[in-house]
């Protein structure tokens, strides 16, 4: 049977995947590639999440491609403005006839003989799946699963006789006007879903086992629309860009070096939204600001329906589901029609797909990470991820500017293969990510490791990473670029 081969294979057609199109299009047009979308419309988190109020917890200025300026006037935009971006750009640059939709990958084996992917692909409801080669595979999956987000093992669960939702999978056309309804959990999909039910709701109530940290953000930058009646939409962008990027590391960075002091703004700030109608320690959490997520909320759309009355935070742990709610561990008991289970994602690699090299399975657990886009052992494959700390797209449009850069550089010296190797065994493993959210914490078994040094080691730093990524060498102690199995074997990355 033939096999199609492709120059790369682009896997996910979410944010990221369209970014890498678009760059591949842009630095690389005399490659041949296409994009494998296992579900049946591009988008990614952007067409799976439907719930309602879905929105980015980010500003669009730095969310948006460096490329592709963001117009609209709303800085923090919601799920459907942020899907027909995505859009736009896909047909822009040419990239929406590449998407091979209903495409869901099964496996993407290395093939050292050839210096080659072959990717066993399952097309539709076809019996037997497809067979595809690459020479280069970026995977840009996101981070978690999209079949099913995590739900704890509640007790009782099957004794409640209303509806439970998980926000990942909210029915088309679910009616929940003048139902109480139950948010559990305290984070972005929290208090994302709160202020929205409560337009219609009967009564929403927001139950958290902890809180989260929670800030006021504009949801239109008033000096970005002021701009665009005397300077180009791509100068605006560019200017809002800058300003945001730096503003967002300032920070992160103050959180860090002065987490008492950041605290102490935090809370103030959301005392002066709530007044002395909702106790503060709801908003209180007992970890330093930046060990999670700050959680934003636009125009304190959160604090103005509690302030109204339309929805309550309760802070406890959960007993059992009964009949009718939910009883706490205080003996209290939560009425409920509606129960909405925010409690996070499941974390996933590659999309779910069983990576191996020459037949051997790769475990990513015992890999580390180069440069926040290769694996150690793993050649010709970026993982297209974002920051933790910041918009996603910001470190995805480096990944992706980075990884063409390489392929350019291939193809100059007449390599066919880069593989990161730990050539001298001093690199010492850390944790791939510095954050103490649960889903990061019950995947870390999943992750692989960094490194404790550069270029092993995540920055989290848009700044340092652009100068890193786009202006910085290529070749280095660690990147071996050689020749398949069958040819003359070279090294050829020096020093």
């Amino acid at each position: 049977m033939s096999v199609e081969h492709l120059d790369v294979l682009i896997i996910g057609a979410g944010l990221s995947g369209v970014g890498a199109a678009c760059h591949l299009k842009r630095l690389c047009p005399g490659k041949r590639f296409a994009i494998l979308e296992g579900r049946e419309a591009m988008g990614g988190t952007w067409d799976l999440f439907r719930y309602p109020g879905i929105r980015s917890d980010s500003d669009m200025y730095t969310l948006g491609y460096n490329f592709k300026p963001w117009s609209d006037a709303q800085a923090i935009a919601d799920g459907p403005s942020i899907r027909r971006y995505i859009e736009e750009t896909a047909r822009e640059y040419g990239v929406d006839g590449l998407i091979r939709y209903r495409h869901k990958v099964l496996k993407a084996d290395w093939c050292s003989a050839s210096a080659t992917w072959q990717l066993l692909v399952q097309r539709g409801d076809e019996a037997e799946p497809l067979r595809l080669s690459c020479q280069f595979l970026m995977m840009c999956t996101g981070y978690y699963r999209y079949e099913a987000g995590y739900t704890p093992e509640f007790a009782g669960l099957d004794d409640f006789r209303g509806t439970f939702i998980h926000p990942q999978l909210w029915p088309e056309g679910f009616d929940y006007s003048g139902k109480r309804i139950l948010v559990i959990g305290s984070g972005a999909t929290a208090v994302t879903l709160v202020p929205a039910l409560a337009e219609r709701a009967a009564q929403v109530t927001m139950l958290q086992r902890s809180p989260s940290y929670v800030i006021n953000l504009p949801q239109r930058d008033a000096l970005s629309n002021a701009l665009r009646r005397v300077l180009p939409e791509k100068w605006v962008y560019r200017l809002a860009r800058g300003r945001n990027v730096t503003l967002q590391l300032v920070f992160y960075k103050l959180a860090k070096r002065f987490p008492n002091l950041v605290r102490r703004v935090l809370l103030g700030l959301v005392r002066r939204q709530l007044g002395e109608r909702v106790d503060l320690r709801h908003f209180s959490p007992r970890y330093k600001p930046w060990d999670q997520r700050v959680c934003a909320v636009p125009d304190g759309d959160l604090f103005r329906v509690l302030r109204q009355g339309k929805a309550q935070v309760v802070t406890a742990e959960i007993e059992r589901f009964t009949a009718h709610g939910i009883r706490l561990k205080s003996g209290e008991e939560l009425a409920a029609d509606v129960i909405v289970s925010a409690t996070g994602l499941q974390l996933q690699l590659f999309g779910g797909i069983d990576v191996s090299v020459d037949g051997t399975s790769f475990e990513a657990p015992t890999s580390m990470g180069y440069r926040g886009i290769m694996l150690r052992d793993l050649p010709n494959l970026a993982v297209v991820m974002g920051y933790t700390n910041a918009c996603w797209t910001l470190k995805a449009d480096l990944s992706s500017e980075y990884f063409c850069r390489l392929i350019r550089h291939m193809d100059a010296i007449g390599r066919r293969q880069v593989t990161p190797r730990d050539t001298d065994g001093r690199v010492r493993p850390e944790p791939f990510l510095d954050l103490q959210s649960g889903y990061i914490e019950r995947a870390s078994h999943l992750l692989p490791a960094q490194g404790d040094r550069v270029p092993w080691k995540l920055h989290q730093n848009y700044l340092l990473d652009l100068a890193l990524l786009r202006y910085g060498k290529l070749e280095d102690d660690y990147l071996v670029f050689s020749a398949p199995q069958g040819e003359q074997q070279g090294v050829l990355a020096q020093p």
